[in-house]
């Protein structure tokens, strides 16, 4: 899909095609590198090129971005003293390892616009002044050493760090948001433009939550008024999200990215954000030159309203911007001896001081419709199969420990699954015992003698949760298997290396005063479902295990489900 997405960002008046990498893709093991086929990198800038497009390259290689673990690979938590993003020797070796990789590989392409190349910007960290405190001293001596590592690598084209206030020089430090025009404090040094990394067009979408939804009309204001304010560039994020495939979403985001982007998941054109901003961007380019060289001058026309205005002396050529920052009315402004009606919330653009050509609050583009339809409905039973996976008992696991460990250090992300397993002589007095599982992410199923009975999980903003379920108990041996569950890895905060999920507590409550506690006990761990490891979900695989006619019942839990195809 590249080359049909890049030609559409270029109809739709883009200029640049910005994009992170992703670490934990393209080196999964230390030292090993994966850039085939979808990771083609070096690939996918030429394809921008080969359209007349330039590209901003956001290394990182921390991206947050709502991918797992924050585009970290996750091998980085066994290095062993390592402290992410900080002024770390661990850290910053494998950091300055993959950067060095990168810039290499796109020096020897010559990618770079200094070489001849599309590459006009590239990205170093990613918003890191949000957690930069909780490092004490050694979180500006991080973005010192990490501004000075991007430089000296000499690509010859400026570096960024988005929301850095602090950014070094020649580092620019940019707006992420979505009205950089009202809060960006703007460049810390004058010899550096004004830059919004990230205009936010819509927001991800969390399990539980529903989609945001940004007009056409706003997103164009502060666009327009970023400009006004003497900024240079705009990137959309997202101007196409796409699908966060596999296990590459982080905690609790789903796998649809940004569907409300001028571009929809499925990278159709979304109307009318997509036209209305093409009117926009033709606005902007048509005057182009003199707000690079005129002198701009800003001035009040009214109580809420007001004029940016770029003047070329020499050449006589003149750019204004008009802005009604009421919300709610129209307003009449006086404006070089014209009167001129400002929509509530809009900017209109005179590329010559006079003619309006754009105004943010007009919407001249159709509104259209995502239109699904149906082309196959497995509706008959009859085409149904089933495979129960298994549920492991402690004398099936051979990883041991006397206390509950930590989901992710034992996945080592291959797998969101982990079996906790545990057995216990019932020679206790408890009339109606209720089993209780305490987590810190993200989802729990609990089965007792291998019957299942219940679960419980966590959200975006409360992953801590508690599973509460009455179990009956035999008087004889007992197995309680618990399933944690992890959709997807954590992605943000500072210390990302020292995250706990997982289990944190379980016992058994006989009253509210009588309970016997299992979290220090001898416990049995295994990683993944059975259906999993044989990969039962591939057509190559799916004979592996055997699949019986599918039950009708809701309540099968652990059950992989195969439509049969009518001409097999």
């Amino acid at each position: 899909m590249w080359g049909s997405l890049i030609g559409k960002a270029k109809e739709g008046g883009l200029d640049v095609i910005q994009t992170y990498v992703f670490w934990n893709l393209h080196e999964p093991q230390p030292g090993q590198y994966n850039f085939s086929g979808r990771y083609d990198l070096v690939k996918f800038i030429k394809e921008i090129q080969a359209q007349g497009l330039y590209a901003c390259l956001r290394i990182g290689p921390f991206i947050e971005s709502e991918w797992t673990y924050g585009g970290f690979p996750f091998w980085l938590h066994d290095v062993p003293d390592i402290v992410y993003r900080s002024d770390n020797e661990p850290f910053k070796y494998y950091m300055q390892n993959f950067t060095t990789k990168i810039v290499n590989m796109m020096k020897s392409e010559g990618l770079y616009a200094s070489q001849g190349g599309p590459i006009i910007l590239s990205q170093i960290e990613n918003e890191y002044q949000n957690i930069e405190a909780a490092f004490h001293e050694k979180g500006p001596a991080y973005v010192r050493w990490a501004a000075k590592m991007a430089v000296e690598l000499q690509t010859g084209v400026p570096w960024v760090m988005c929301k850095q206030t602090d950014a070094p020089d020649p580092v620019i430090n940019t707006c992420n948001g979505m009205r950089c025009g009202q809060t960006f404090g703007g460049p810390n040094s004058p010899n550096k433009p004004s830059l919004w990394t990230e205009n936010w067009t819509s927001f991800y979408q969390v399990y539980g939550g529903e989609p945001y939804i940004r007009s056409a009309e706003d997103i164009a204001f502060h666009v327009a008024l970023f400009i006004a304010r003497n900024g240079s560039y705009v990137n959309y994020y997202m101007y196409h999200g796409g699908t966060n495939f596999g296990r590459t979403s982080s905690a609790y985001v789903i796998t649809s990215y940004y569907d409300q982007a001028p571009l929809d998941e499925y990278g159709l054109l979304r109307q009318p954000k997509w036209g209305h901003l093409k009117a926009l961007h033709a606005a902007i380019k048509s005057c182009s030159t003199t707000l690079l060289q005129g002198m701009p001058t800003n001035f009040s026309l009214g109580q809420l309203q007001e004029a940016y205005v770029f003047r070329e002396e020499t050449e006589g050529r003149c750019v204004a911007f008009l802005i009604n920052n009421d919300e709610r009315n129209n307003a009449t402004v006086q404006f070089q001896n014209a009167s001129h009606e400002l929509m509530p919330k809009s900017i209109s653009i005179l590329p010559d001081c006079e003619k309006v050509i754009f105004n943010t609050a007009t919407v001249n583009t159709n509104y259209t419709k995502r239109i699904v339809r149906t082309t196959e409905i497995f509706d008959s039973m009859e085409r149904w199969q089933g495979y129960t996976d298994l549920i492991p008992n402690y004398e099936n696991t051979s990883l041991h420990s006397d206390t509950l460990l930590e989901h992710m250090n034992v996945t080592k992300d291959v797998s969101d699954y982990l079996w906790y397993t545990l057995r216990f002589q019932h020679n206790i007095s408890c009339a109606e015992p209720i089993l209780v599982a305490e987590s810190k992410g993200h989802a729990t199923h609990a089965f007792v003698n291998n019957i299942y009975i219940g679960n419980a999980h966590g959200s975006h903003d409360t992953k801590q949760f508690i599973m509460q379920s009455p179990v009956v108990l035999s008087n004889e041996i007992n197995n309680i298997s618990l399933l944690g569950v992890m959709v997807g890895l954590p992605d943000s905060g500072a210390f990302l290396e020292r995250r706990f999920s997982g289990l944190t507590r379980v016992e058994i409550q006989c009253s509210k005063n009588e309970f016997y506690n299992f979290t220090n006990y001898a416990w049995g761990y295994q990683v993944g479902l059975f259906g999993e490891k044989l990969q039962i979900y591939r057509e190559e695989n799916i004979h592996m295990v055997e699949w019986s006619k599918a039950n009708t019942s809701l309540n099968q839990p652990l059950t992989w489900y195969k439509v049969c195809d009518r001409n097999l």
